[in-house]
């Protein structure tokens, strides 16, 4: 079976986990073809992901001339199809966040991409992000091309579920892929329940490096590690107004932020305004071998988000046997158990955060270890890439049969 993965920006140092679910599916026998609708942006320390660079077409390389071509070319070969994706478009730009032109720029983009399909025969796309992504794949869908399914991760796809038509994707769809039970309620809010058995939990999955023994036992040094965009969703501001309080107490620590982001510049004034210069690390971007050393090196991950999906560091962090410090968010409370694998706190509360990170600094390295095994086994039973894609496999065959796929619990 040929299939095409389609992502708004493809690679990306955020979505490895695509990466992923993309070769265990070659694994099982489909070949995927990978398609973006952006080029990239700045370089890739990832050498696997400068691989799969190499492998991805780049719609938008063709610039608005080659969509314009494209669309032209789409209104004397299909006309028919082309007046209804076009249609299509104009009433879900018409009130959406993006608007009528961006939607014509959509339309181009998959003039441009079911070209793309027809000359590889692809049977399925897969688009990865319930926005522009699988707008295209929509439109693809109406211009004659082949069935669609996305996977729904959140939370840009629960904060303005009508203005980006998330109830028309879904109605338009072969099936769609929530990442959550949480997820997957959210999805039946918008949706007619006559659609809710397209709606299946496929979740994310780590690579079988991250849940093989390492044999590391926890780090003496109290370090903690937070993994992620430094963008204001994750909460890292916060996390330093924490560990300021932390300090005062009396706390040695260190705190390591892997990432970069749009927030860099607030975060670092705050380490400055809370002189933690001395206990405050910022690598930037790191590749996938540095961001799994910089977990090893650390006591617990600690991930103090505003809003999520489920976010893949907690499943590499139990993986690795550390407990993980997060919030009741979205599909987290599904994966972290406070307790037995770590701990959870309200969103946005500086006090219970203190507390957390001051009872990892206080336990001992055998009460951790604990946390940490039994994270590995959540992680082990529950995100194994092999698994995962496994399940998304089985749906898409059951889906290219006509046979209905067994609902996931």
């Amino acid at each position: 079976m040929k299939i095409a993965y389609l992502i708004n920006q493809y690679p990306r140092v955020s979505h490895t986990f695509i990466r992923r679910e993309i070769r265990a599916l070659e694994a099982l026998g489909l070949e995927v073809h990978r398609y973006s609708i952006r080029g990239l942006e700045g370089a890739l320390p990832d050498p696997d992901d400068r691989e799969e660079a190499a492998r991805t077409r780049m719609i938008l390389e063709r610039g608005a001339q080659g969509l314009l071509r494209a669309m032209a070319r789409c209104s004397v070969t299909r006309p028919t199809a082309f007046a209804r994706a076009a249609k299509l478009a104009a009433r879900v730009g018409y009130d959406s966040d993006r608007g009528l032109a961006k939607h014509g720029a959509y339309l181009g983009e998959a003039c441009v991409l079911i070209d793309w399909l027809e000359e590889a025969n692809i049977e399925h796309v897969h688009a990865h992000f319930g926005t522009n992504s699988t707008t295209v794949a929509m439109l693809v869908r109406a211009l004659g091309g082949p069935p669609y399914s996305f996977t729904v991760h959140g939370p840009e796809e629960f904060d303005k579920p009508q203005q980006i038509h998330l109830k028309e994707k879904i109605e338009h769809a072969a099936f769609v892929a929530a990442i959550s039970s949480f997820g997957r309620s959210q999805l039946y809010r918008w949706v007619d329940s006559t659609h809710w058995h397209k709606v299946h939990v496929v979740r994310c999955g780590v690579d079988i490096t991250y849940l093989t023994d390492h044999g590391r036992p926890l780090p003496d040094a109290p370090r903690l590690v937070c993994v992620g965009r430094l963008c204001e969703q994750k909460g890292q501001v916060l996390l330093i107004e924490a560990m300021a309080e932390v300090k005062r107490r009396g706390y040695e620590f260190e705190l390591v932020l892997v990432g970069d982001g749009e927030m860099r510049p607030a975060i670092e004034a705050a380490i400055d305004r809370h002189g933690m210069r001395g206990q405050t690390r910022i690598t930037g971007w790191a590749s996938g071998e540095t961001v799994r050393e910089e977990i090893l090196s650390a006591r617990a991950l600690v991930l103090p988000s505003f809003a999520e999906g489920l976010p893949v560091v907690i499943m590499e962090a139990f993986g690795l046997g550390r407990p993980v410090i997060s919030t009741y968010v979205a599909g987290i409370p599904e994966l972290v158990e406070p307790g037995r694998s770590g701990w959870l706190v309200p969103a946005g509360s500086i006090d219970a955060l203190v507390g957390a990170v001051c009872e990892v600094l206080d336990a001992s390295p055998a009460e951790l270890a604990r946390m940490g095994s039994e994270g590995q086994r959540r992680a082990r039973d529950r995100h194994d890439v092999r698994v995962t894609a496994t399940r998304l496999y089985e749906i898409l065959v059951a889906g290219r049969s006509g046979v209905a796929a067994t609902p996931a619990p």
